[in-house]
């Protein structure tokens, strides 16, 4: 079976108000019925969140040594916030195994 990689997306600066308590927690229910979803199916491979854009680190080896660096500095507002790795039969038919 293919691997797909779902991203999840978000917007720096976004003016959105910020979530209740109740909202946070209706939210992720609805992440955890997906995730349940995909799991059942057989679709589901990895997921992870990531920290935000500011955090980054860019890791290269050279001459045999590890080098970390800060960065990459994306110019956009718009950064990768997490993904979910899946397996599908096709790109029609992602999550039903």
């Amino acid at each position: 079976m293919a691997k797909y990689l779902l991203s999840v997306h978000s917007v720096e600066g976004d003016v959105r108000a910020p979530m209740t308590d109740e909202q946070m927690q209706q939210f992720m229910q609805r992440v955890g019925v997906l995730e349940g979803k995909m799991k059942s199916a057989g679709a589901w491979v990895f997921g992870g969140r990531l920290h935000k854009p500011d955090t980054a680190t860019v890791v290269r080896i050279s001459g045999g040594e590890v080098l970390t660096t800060d960065g990459p500095f994306a110019e956009s507002k718009e950064h990768l916030g997490g993904f979910y790795i899946i397996e599908a039969k096709d790109l029609d038919a992602p999550g039903r195994g």
